[in-house]
């Protein structure tokens, strides 16, 4: 089952790097998970955040974050809307499913033609 994940927000921060200490290299991403099957194509819930310095190519950890990259974090968290989980089932999935259901018909018929 791929899983990717896709950028759905891209924000730059205006906070010092607790690595660099550039005032101007944070990138702040929130990505949403993306699923592919040969059966449907969903976009799910499941939200991940991450954060980085464009400066010192460094991936920023919440541990290694400061009360103020926290606040703006949370600012930003908070205006974030994701987009709708949704699912949509693949052509395969309904010709799958039109077989099923007109093999289901056809037994029925059979059946009930052969009590008669």
């Amino acid at each position: 089952m791929p899983e990717q994940l896709f950028t759905v927000k891209e924000v730059s921060l205006i906070n010092n790097c607790p690595e660099c200490f550039s005032k101007e290299g944070l990138q702040l991403t929130f990505k949403q998970k993306f699923i592919d099957t040969r059966f449907y194509k969903s976009i799910t819930k499941d939200i991940y955040t991450e954060m980085h310095c464009t400066i010192c190519e460094t991936p920023i950890y919440p541990q290694r974050w400061t009360e103020d990259i926290e606040r703006v974090y949370e600012y930003h968290n908070k205006a974030f809307t994701p987009k709708n989980p949704s699912t949509k089932l693949k052509q395969f999935t309904w010709i799958l499913i039109g077989v099923i259901v007109v093999a289901i018909i056809a037994s029925i018929g059979l059946s009930v033609y052969l009590k008669v």
